[in-house]
């Protein structure tokens, strides 16, 4: 195995939604308990338990089960640790509710829930990808909490994706949805939950610079996932596009937006040329 391969497998393993939920996680928690840390033990055990500790079980156990790897590839053997992720999802949820744990991190289970089930309805038929989603459930949980602090954190999500295609685990629009699904599904339940329940979630970001956030992060990975399936590999016109992009963020966005934006754009083209020939966004970026 080359190194570039070790490289991809290592993030892979470590971006696992089990695995790379623990540290976002134990950020979103003290977040959550800055005004009383008291609380941070009880909010991290509880998300250790119902977000890591059982799902990451429930995927060893049916892998070991159907002879599969930990990533569980082939899509039909995914159904079932799906729908046990659910269900651990919203057990989360109503021991939350149960303990009158911080509304946020109560109704963050429930978005979970929610992303899981429609994860395992789409699995059915595509194989979308579920470590992409993994990571832009929490991200878009530290977005709406910190802001481009948390939007920092979005910078993996092309070097994920790269990741993923390259152990040919999924393909790119595969890689490219499951992330596109988890921040946007996340920022709309998340704020309908708060508008429809009036939740005490404390100062929060507003919707659309959660959105501008977010639209930041995937419009650089898309449109290179546009110019892979329409085999376009104008560098020229790429670079056009970014720059209207950049426009666009200019025009109506704050500046900590148009950061990340460049931010996700420079490791998006950085990650490509480190790739080579054999990743398509290299011959679109270079």
């Amino acid at each position: 195995m080359n190194s570039k391969l070790r490289l991809a497998k290592t993030i892979s393993t470590f971006t696992n939604p089990p695995i790379i939920c623990i540290p976002l996680f134990i950020i979103i928690c003290l977040t959550l308990s800055i005004d009383n840390l008291w609380q941070f033990p009880v909010l991290e055990m509880i998300s250790l338990i119902f977000a890591s500790i059982l799902p990451m079980a429930i995927i060893l156990y049916w892998a070991k089960k159907t002879g599969n790897d930990r990533d569980i590839s082939r899509r039909e053997d995914r159904f079932t640790p799906l729908i046990v992720g659910t269900v651990s999802y919203f057990i989360g949820f109503l021991v939350s509710i149960f303990l009158g744990l911080n509304d946020f991190l109560t109704f963050l289970f429930l978005c979970y829930t929610i992303n899981t089930f429609i994860v395992m309805i789409i699995t059915t038929r595509w194989k979308i990808s579920i470590h992409t989603t993994g990571l832009s459930g929490p991200v878009c949980a530290l977005i709406i909490l910190l802001g481009p602090v948390g939007a920092v954190f979005g910078l993996i999500y092309p070097v994920l994706i790269w990741s993923r295609v390259t152990l040919k685990k999924h393909t790119m629009a595969q890689a490219i949805a499951g992330g596109v699904q988890g921040f946007v599904l996340t920022a709309v339940e998340m704020f309908l939950f708060i508008f429809m329940f009036n939740l005490n979630v404390g100062n929060i970001y507003p919707f659309h610079h959660v959105c501008g956030f977010i639209l930041a992060i995937v419009f650089t990975p898309v449109v290179l996932g546009i110019f892979t399936y329409l085999n376009n590999t104008n560098s020229i016109i790429f670079y056009l596009v970014e720059i209207i992009g950049l426009g666009f963020f200019i025009a109506i966005t704050p500046i900590d937006v148009i950061i990340i934006y460049i931010l996700t754009t420079i490791v998006s083209i950085v990650i490509s040329n480190y790739a080579g020939e054999r990743f398509s966004w290299y011959n679109i970026v270079s």
